[in-house]
């Protein structure tokens, strides 16, 4: 499994890329293999507010459906719609094909707190 080392992570398994004051978001390779195969994706309309380590959508695999916890705060400013008609892409592609949504950061040092790719591997082998 790789895991990008240019991307930050959650504890809830969620992959952050900053780029120009936006972060987009999405989940894990690890997250994707233990939730199995996704069937459904919800996501957050754009203009809707993230709060940090709050629900803001949910995935929903033939196994279980899981929340989607924000790693950032900030403003949706684009929603991946795709998602909605192929919901298989979380599980071919969660760093490519499979962003679920783009925000406008409101608050840049969040970032920081989150987990390197080496502290997100750390944390997965346990």
């Amino acid at each position: 499994m790789s895991t990008p080392t240019e991307l930050r992570y959650s504890k809830e398994h969620e992959w952050v890329k900053v780029e120009d004051g936006k972060a987009r978001i999405g989940i894990t390779h690890f997250a994707q293999n233990e939730l199995g195969d996704i069937v459904f994706v919800e996501l957050p309309e754009v203009g809707d507010e993230l709060k940090l380590n709050e629900p803001f959508g949910s995935v929903e695999s033939v196994k279980t459906v899981s929340e989607l916890y924000a790693p950032v705060s900030g403003k949706v400013v684009e929603v991946n719609e795709e998602l909605g008609d192929s919901p298989e892409f979380v599980n071919e592609s969660p760093y490519e094909q499979a962003w679920m949504v783009v925000v406008e950061l409101s608050n840049t040092s969040e970032v920081d707190e989150l987990m390197t790719a080496e502290q997100y591997e750390e944390m997965t082998a346990e």
